[in-house]
């Protein structure tokens, strides 16, 4: 990967991208075949596969093969790296949060009441 300044950009490239892509081709191109032929069985087929699509992208995505909202470090735009994060989820993401993965969340300090120390005083009388 080449990167010159300010072309320097992340354009999100990832196997769950590439093959989620390559999957929803296929079934479009089905759905298009069956509606050239009057074919109602490729237009289900190719419905089965544009579902198998959506299916098959979000698994990669959830083993770590896609990536999360924003840009990434340099060394990561690569699209065979995997994400480490993706195991706990990813912040504000819908798949994510479908499969039970919270993501990190942002955490605010919480106040901790204690109960009033009652102060003891002696004094000495005369």
């Amino acid at each position: 990967m080449f990167v010159h300044g300010d072309d320097a950009h992340d354009m999100g490239h990832t196997a769950a991208g590439w093959t989620g892509t390559a999957v929803a081709t296929l079934g479009s191109s089905l759905c298009g075949l069956g509606l050239v032929t009057v074919s109602r069985p490729l237009l289900y087929a190719g419905a089965g596969v544009l579902l198998l699509a959506l299916l098959v992208t979000w698994a990669l995505h959830l083993a770590g093969w896609g990536k999360p909202s924003g840009p990434r470090p340099v060394e990561q735009w690569h699209w065979r790296v995997r994400d480490t994060g993706a195991r706990a989820g990813h912040p504000g993401c819908l798949g994510c949060r479908l499969a039970g993965r919270s993501g990190a969340r942002q955490t605010r300090p919480v106040a901790v009441r204690t109960p009033a120390r009652a102060e003891v005083t002696t004094s000495a009388s005369g």
